[in-house]
């Protein structure tokens, strides 16, 4: 088990992290303790021995219990991790809900979570309890932007099934339709969600020779829009003229299932649907059968609903759809900076000042 520090730290402010994060992220904790790291095993909790303080001018202590692992925190052990913490350093897989709030009791005073989406935080009740929240945009940006347009490749032109051809000896010649996808030149592109990953996709996608960006959302964006030219229109406007759809909006209660029966119906039979933004804004039965049945021609999906995705879901039956385990923040600087934000969110938090990235609720 991990070694404590002094009787003294009953003073301590102490703090649940949720997993091992990037050893950045972890040497800043380590820092404001004013110690080295006490580690325990995978799958047990582990401590961060205190010393004198983290050199504000209050220098008042930070003690910091981590579950020291690469799974998930279970249940059980959140909630228990959890009480009488002052501060939460989550990630999105970690549900932090009314009931783990009342575990953590009126102690605490800041939830920081190492992703750029918060659907997985009880928003108003953690905003009743008055409690502030740390999160991690901007710095995730342009991993997830160079994923999103190299899944749409991948899914466009048919590369996993390509690669599958080559592997069992599908490929027998060159043959002049044989493996033939859609590419983006002198295409129409829609963009649900135009805010910072939005606006970097299509940064990224305007060299390839798209005509026309398309876009639509809570409502037009003019000075985001503005680069690309891009054209605000109704949701099944955009369904209907795209022949590239990327879904990077937040998911929201309004954005919920948004892309469903109705939506996939729309789009045109050769269309590509692309998703990095949440699992849940896709109705992943309804895009099935749009897929199956060739309604539109391909789909990439870096987020399911749920994660990970069973092994036997209908999705993975399909060639054309191509699914990775939300990676597209997974390159190891972008990682080593959001560990390294939110702990610096939180540590902002519990000194009261001004966070570098604070959700306003």
């Amino acid at each position: 088990t991990a070694r404590e520090g002094t009787a003294r730290h009953g003073t301590a402010m102490a703090v649940f992290v949720t997993r091992r994060i990037p050893s950045e992220g972890l040497r800043v904790l380590s820092q404001a303790s004013g110690s080295a790291r006490g580690r325990a095993g995978p799958g047990r909790v582990g401590a961060v021995v205190t010393g004198r303080g983290d050199g504000s001018r209050s220098r008042r202590r930070c003690r910091v219990q981590l579950w020291d692992s690469e799974e998930p925190v279970p249940r059980a052990e959140l909630l228990a991790g959890v009480a009488g913490k002052r501060g939460l350093l989550c990630l999105l897989s970690d549900r932090i809900d009314r009931e783990v709030l009342d575990a953590a009791g009126p102690d605490l005073k800041v939830i920081s979570t190492m992703s750029v989406g918060f659907d997985h935080l009880a928003l108003e009740d953690i905003k009743k309890r008055g409690i502030r929240v740390g999160y991690t945009p901007d710095v995730l940006t342009d991993a997830t932007a160079e994923l999103s347009v190299a899944l749409l490749l991948s899914a466009c032109r048919r590369l996993p099934e390509a690669v599958e051809q080559v592997k069992n000896g599908g490929w027998t010649t060159w043959k002049p339709l044989w493996m033939c996808g859609y590419g983006l030149s002198d295409s129409t592109v829609g963009i649900i969600g135009l805010g910072r990953i939005g606006q970097a996709v299509a940064r990224r996608l305007k060299p390839f020779g798209v005509k026309k960006f398309l876009y639509t959302g809570s409502g037009p964006r003019p000075e985001n829009a503005a680069e690309f030219g891009a054209d605000f229109v109704p949701l099944m406007k955009l369904a209907e003229e795209s022949d590239f759809v990327v879904v990077t909006c937040a998911l929201t209660p309004a954005t919920q299932g948004m892309c469903n029966k109705d939506f996939f119906a729309r789009m045109k039979k050769t269309s590509v649907f692309v998703n990095t933004s949440r699992g849940a804004v896709v109705n992943q039965d309804d895009l099935y059968d749009a897929l199956a049945h060739g309604q539109i021609a391909a789909a990439g999906l870096d987020v399911t609903t749920p994660e990970p995705l069973p092994t036997d879901h209908p999705l993975l039956s399909l060639k054309n759809c191509v699914i990775l385990p939300h990676i597209g923040s997974a390159t190891y600087a972008t990682r080593s900076t959001m560990a390294v934000l939110a702990a610096n969110n939180l540590l902002a938090g519990l000194r009261g000042e001004p966070m570098p990235h604070e959700l306003q609720l």
